[in-house]
């Protein structure tokens, strides 16, 4: 039995297995439309998502599966002061597999230690956030037709930034990645990341101005400044605007560049960049499914050669 905590729990080589699954799932959906039939998926979040949440849930239905969860820990037996091992003991009995989110950094790793069924972690804290790294590794091979040999602006909150810091965990196991850094002092990239980039000789910079990086990017990942992450509302009404791409921003990129977002958005990416054929952050969503759902049948180990 197999957990999903960390995008590095996955080799480079089943993360290809896994991308070709999803996109042969992309092209014959209804080949796979009853593969988990019998099966339930628990969607245990402790913590509030849309997209995440319900890209499970899809994925699940669109496997021909059941979903049961909670969408808030209020709701829970938590609000109870159950404990995450117990939870998870108890939701083994009604469940074949589980996706958890949870505010504390670690709390997904605790349940699997704990869990009969596999766990996929979907989010902890300030910490992993693999199936969205999934999600984004899947989107670039998927649009770019490679997962190697180019230039990545990462813009906004990299402090916090989950999905940031998976993705660049990531990435760095390709060939010919270059990162650039984009950001206001305060939400800098954490030191162990540059750390771990300098050991493996990857080239990266920091930068303030996003206008200044525009023509060096093949792709550009803005994320939100995150208002839950902060301490001080003060410091997030200083922050929260510090980038908002916007046509004339787009106008300097190259013509194959494309802009992708784990999202929400707040107004980071103003409206007018949505009907620009380099946005790519909607496609990332429906990627989203795909991914969970080969990640669902890879965990289960359903036999896909029986499936019609």
């Amino acid at each position: 039995m197999r957990h999903l905590m960390n995008p590095l729990d996955f080799s480079v080589e089943e993360l290809d297995r896994l991308f070709d699954l999803a996109n042969d799932i992309e092209k014959n959906m209804g080949k796979y439309a009853h593969a988990c039939e019998g099966k339930k998926l628990a969607t245990c979040f402790y913590e509030p998502s849309t997209r995440t949440r319900l890209s499970f849930e899809s994925a699940m239905l669109n496997l021909g599966g059941s979903v049961i969860g909670f969408s808030d820990a209020n709701s829970s037996s938590a609000s109870k002061g159950e404990s995450v091992s117990d939870t998870i003991r108890v939701i083994s009995c009604f469940a074949d597999i589980c996706a958890m989110r949870h505010p504390k950094e670690g709390a997904p790793m605790v349940a699997a230690s704990r869990s009969s069924i596999p766990v996929i972690n979907a989010g902890d804290g300030g910490h992993q956030h693999p199936t969205q790294t999934l999600t984004d590794l899947l989107t670039i091979r998927s649009l770019k037709g490679r997962l190697n040999n180019f230039t990545i602006g990462l813009c906004g909150d990299l402090k916090f930034g989950r999905t940031v810091h998976s993705l660049i965990n990531a990435l760095v196991r390709y060939e010919g990645i270059r990162f650039i850094f984009i950001s206001p002092e305060e939400l800098k990239v954490p030191d162990y990341i540059t750390d771990m980039l300098k050991e493996k000789n990857i080239p990266y910079e920091e930068v303030i101005r996003l206008e200044d990086t525009m023509p060096k990017l093949d792709l550009l990942y803005m994320t939100r400044v995150q208002k839950e992450r902060f301490f001080n509302e003060e410091d997030y009404v200083r922050l929260k605007d510090f980038y908002i791409l916007d046509k004339a921003k787009m106008e300097q990129a190259k013509p194959d560049m494309m802009v992708l977002h784990p999202l929400p958005r707040v107004n980071e990416i103003s409206v007018e960049v949505d009907d620009d054929p380099r946005a790519a952050y909607f496609k990332q969503v429906q990627y989203g499914v795909y991914v969970r759902m080969a990640l669902i049948l890879t965990l289960l180990e359903i036999d896909l050669d029986s499936l019609n």
